[in-house]
């Protein structure tokens, strides 16, 4: 760091240096030119001791000023090399000349407009996530409403008049899909304060599967598609947040089987693995995937051939659930083959809950 500094220092005073040597010369040709109009005047020693003491005082200068300016140049070499921090201009404090002083009042001048721009961005930004949820909360309540009447009006239609009953449960599925797609935009503001909204504990696998089966029922009768459960996995995980995820996989699984004729399966497979931790594994007999599609679908507002034709995806389910389970310190991968189905498996390390905070950087987004 020193001899850097140092190199920088000296750099900025190479034309000064180069003007005093010059001028050193000067004054030995002036002696020069003496001697040969007055021979013997000046002494050949004096010459030499002249420009001795020259560069013994440019040097002596050089030293003196560098000392004083050291800790200046130090600290900005270190402020440039913190250029990711909001308060890397603050590092600059050793000020010494009038120039180095304007220079620093002006790094603190704007920085202090960017913390203040930065503040406003902010509470922009606060406010309009505060809306959103405000909006999505307040829209969640018409859904039910609706889902309400669709079911009286259901009880009090004679079960003769089918077409009758076949509108108030397309109008069941519309509310369905509302739901689905506010709950979705509540869980994209939700994740910007994920560490917030967290609550961990030991969680049945079955008993959350379980429920997410009964909140599908209608759809699953509607669709033929039988849900089953294997086996059971208790884990260390937020039991709302992988609800939510759960939900990605089985909306898929319901989405992209309806093209297919005949009664399918949707099977969750629970498994304890050796050395702690578990597996949660929820495989389909949808469409599959495309194998040039299975790389992107944890990309945001990715849809693939699928999304296209059944017009419907908005391509942010997969992402958000790839998300959560990063952030939960989860691993998420997928298996499809075409025609026949896709398997997605979430896998619960023993040690990964306790370092969500830093495994939701380095995940690579979803769909």
């Amino acid at each position: 760091m020193n001899r850097r500094s140092a190199a920088l220092y000296l750099r900025d005073r190479i034309t000064f240096v180069i003007v005093y040597v010059l001028m050193i010369g000067f004054g030995v040709g002036i002696m020069l030119l003496e001697e040969k109009r007055y021979s013997g005047v000046v002494d050949l020693g004096n010459k030499y001791y002249f420009v001795v003491l020259s560069l013994f005082f440019v040097l002596l200068w050089l030293a003196v000023d560098y000392t004083r300016q050291r800790d200046y140049y130090k600290q900005l070499r270190h402020a440039t090399e913190c250029t990711g921090e909001l308060q890397a201009a603050a590092i600059v404090q050793s000020v010494v000349t009038c120039e180095q002083r304007l220079v620093s009042q002006l790094l603190a001048a704007q920085q202090s407009a960017y913390l203040h721009e930065l503040g406003k961005y902010r509470r922009q930004q606060e406010l309009h996530n505060h809306f959103v949820l405000q909006w999505v909360h307040h829209m969640k309540t018409p859904v039910s409403v609706i889902d309400l009447l669709a079911q009286e009006a259901l009880q009090q239609i004679p079960s003769t008049v089918e077409d009758q009953k076949q509108l108030v449960l397309s109008m069941q599925e519309e509310a369905d899909r509302m739901a689905r797609g506010l709950e979705m935009m509540l869980y994209t503001a939700r994740l910007d304060k994920f560490e917030i909204d967290l609550h961990l504990k030991k969680t049945s696998l079955r008993e959350m599967i379980r429920t997410i089966i009964n909140a599908h029922k209608r759809l699953f009768i509607r669709h033929s598609l039988f849900p089953r459960i294997e086996g059971d996995a208790w884990v260390e995980t937020d039991e709302k947040w992988m609800t939510f995820v759960v939900n990605q996989f089985v909306s898929n699984a319901i989405k992209y089987r309806k093209n297919k004729p005949g009664a399918k399966k949707i099977v969750f497979q629970l498994e304890e693995r050796a050395g702690g931790g578990s597996k949660l594994s929820v495989t389909d007999e949808g469409i599959g995937i495309a194998p040039h599609d299975l790389s992107r679908i944890f990309d945001p507002f990715f849809t693939g051939e699928n999304g296209r034709a059944a017009g419907e995806s908005t391509g942010m389910g997969l992402y958000l659930a790839k998300q959560v389970c990063g952030r939960l310190g989860h691993r998420l991968t997928v298996k499809s083959d075409l025609g026949v189905g896709t398997t997605f498996t979430v896998i619960f390390e023993p040690q990964g809950i306790h370092v969500f905070g830093n495994t939701a950087s380095g995940d690579k987004h979803t769909k």
